[in-house]
């Protein structure tokens, strides 16, 4: 392969560039990027370059305190201080291979172009010239389109001798695939020039000839293999299901009950050398000073002594802290705004009542701060129900030694909508909404039979949550400002039994730039009324009904935590939903063509 100096190599510019906010969905560590000429997998948290300028925090004690609790027992040892960093970016005017986010070769294995060729080999046999990898006979190679993976997160290079000769010698194998005329999948099939041997690539489909997984981790280095017993998949490279990224967010929200704790986290750096005699001292720092205003010494230093024992201070769960908070907010006032420095201002909309609706609560200013925990191949992450994200035994670690996460801050506006409890308890005591309920458990249970993590069944309340949600998204984004992937969903679900229900969902931005703050969503909360109508009536058809309203989720087909949904309807940006455009089914909020009447949560 040719060299290149060094001087050349501190010069060069960086092979592709993704923002940062990818970093955490489509392209984080573990994640398979296609470039110009050649494919990568993202390496892991370890391999990242911050360069000399250092990285930057994203405080949001919070959350950092319940991912550590939901990480303890793992590998994965959460700094106090510096637990959610931004991805670090490059400097076009200036780039450097010392800063920014590195990556490896991977496929490793290549296909000539040349039609009379198509030989399969890996990138060692092949020149890398003019940034491209060519084979003897003069044509530029492309990456494989198919690789191996399995379930906790182990991808691998397909072992493509072994493959075709199944254990069968071959002195000097000499690897040709063949994609058939139309490359359709069916068609594709690998022969041993040398051998005369070859197999069709649909065998890999069957369950009983997928090879083991091998346990590659090649996003975490090449020491980093471990024993897995899975069986591996086929996939191609760019498929959906080769990377979902599992994220965890939190709003900021004022938290009284711990201001003094996080004052301290906030200046550990200072007051972790704070005693009764030292502390007069260190007020006398301006920034310090700010920080712990309105707090007394002795609330001060028994939160540096909780700091320095390593505890944390009791908080409530993420979600119902941000509920009760949206519930709590006063009724609007005309002038008063946020203020400045404010980085969560919400007011309860002084509308008319709506039938089956409590309250409508208009969010001027969000901060939203989300961390790229983990990620899954071939199944998405699967729900709790809430609505968030759990860490199953399939989440594969994005480093080996990293003690911080990825994350970015959202900052936007919002309208949460809260429906009333008394109503939704007598319609999920409707017999024909328990009925429902039944059929998508059953789908639900079918669904996660044969997967070695199994979900809670979410129940009828979070559909019709979520499928509220995805209606009222559509309606709203025709008139607010905003395209539909720029509106973002927040479930909050937990039935009555848990002691504390909610029922309630908040749409806000989700952009991490300027559109989240152009204050069209706020506006469009205040007549939430001819949108929700809007949005009833629009759910009560879709164009593929009666397809669509007459599905059955047990019936055959891959669709079985679906019930009334397509892409006609209830489908929305993958960016936009939580829960990856699953658990879905209008007739439980509309009237729908082909279901009960009594399912819908709302009437025209």
């Amino acid at each position: 392969m040719a060299t290149r100096s060094t001087a050349e190599k501190a010069k060069a510019q960086p092979q592709g560039k993704v923002r940062r906010s990818q970093m955490l969905t489509t392209y984080g560590p573990g994640a398979l990027v296609d470039l110009l000429d050649f494919a990568v997998i993202i390496n892991g948290l370890d391999a990242w370059r911050f360069g000399h300028a250092g990285f930057e925090k994203l405080p949001e004690p919070r959350l950092r305190d319940r991912i550590a609790a939901r990480l303890k027992g793992s590998d994965v040892r959460l700094s106090v201080d510096a637990a959610f960093r931004l991805p670090p970016a490059g400097d076009d005017a200036d780039p450097s291979p010392f800063v920014g986010v590195t990556a490896r070769l991977f496929p490793r294995w290549f296909v000539c172009q040349n039609p009379r060729c198509r030989t399969l080999t890996t990138y060692k046999q092949l020149e890398f010239k003019g940034n491209r990898f060519k084979h003897d006979c003069g044509h530029a190679c492309v990456p494989v389109r198919f690789v191996q993976a399995c379930a906790s997160g182990h991808i691998d290079d397909l072992n493509w001798v072994g493959f075709v000769h199944q254990g069968e010698p071959c002195a000097a194998p000499e690897l040709r695939l063949d994609e058939g005329r139309t490359g359709d999948f069916a068609e594709v099939k690998v022969e041993c020039v040398a051998c005369e041997r070859a197999r069709a690539l649909r065998d890999l489909k069957v369950d009983d000839m997928r090879p083991p997984c091998r346990g590659k981790r090649p996003w975490l280095g090449p020491e980093s293999d471990e024993a897995c017993t899975l069986k591996a998949a086929l996939i191609m490279r760019t498929a959906s299901n080769a990377y979902f990224s599992q994220l965890d967010s939190a709003l900021t929200i004022p938290d009284t009950s711990n201001a003094v704790h996080d004052a301290v986290e906030a200046k550990w750096n200072i007051l972790s050398a704070a005693t009764p005699a030292t502390l007069p001292v260190f007020r006398t720092i301006p920034e310090v000073a700010t920080a712990l205003d309105g707090f007394t010494d002795k609330a001060v230093l028994a939160a540096v002594e909780l700091r320095r024992a390593g505890a944390r201070p009791e908080r409530p769960p993420i979600r119902i802290a941000e509920h009760a908070r949206f519930m709590e907010a006063p009724l609007e006032t005309p002038g008063v705004v946020a203020p400045a420095g404010d980085e969560f201002f919400a007011r309860r909309a002084d509308i008319a009542p709506i039938a089956g609706v409590e309250r409508v609560v208009l969010a001027h200013k969000l901060r939203e701060v989300r961390v790229q925990v983990g990620f899954t191949r071939l199944d998405f992450p699967a729900p709790t129900f809430s609505g968030e994200h759990d860490l199953g035994v399939r989440t594969a670690p994005l480093g080996l030694t990293a003690d911080w996460l990825p994350a970015i801050e959202v900052f936007g506006e919002g309208v949460f909508l809260a429906l009333d409890q008394a109503v939704l308890k007598a319609w999920e005591a409707r017999p024909a909404v328990r009925a429902r309920g039944d059929v998508l458990q059953q789908a639900h249970d079918a669904f996660y039979a044969d997967r070695p993590v199994k979900p809670p069944f979410p129940g009828v309340r979070l559909y019709m949550l979520h499928s509220l949600a995805h209606l009222l998204m559509t309606a709203i984004s025709l008139e607010c400002g905003y395209s539909a992937s720029a509106i973002h969903e927040r479930i909050y679900c937990l039935p009555p039994e848990t002691g504390v229900p909610m029922a309630a969902i908040l749409l806000s931005t989700s952009t991490p730039g300027s559109e989240g703050t152009l204050g069209g969503l706020v506006e469009e909360g205040r007549a939430i009324r001819r949108h929700l109508e809007r949005a009833i009536r629009d759910g009560s058809l879709c164009s593929n009904d009666p397809v669509c309203g007459g599905h059955d989720p047990f019936g055959a087909g891959d669709r079985r935590l679906d019930g009334a949904a397509c892409h006609g309807c209830q489908y929305v940006a993958e960016s936009s939903c939580e829960l990856f455009n699953r658990y879905l089914d209008r007739a439980l909020v509309v009237p729908t063509l082909g279901q009960p009447v009594e399912l819908a949560y709302f009437r025209p």
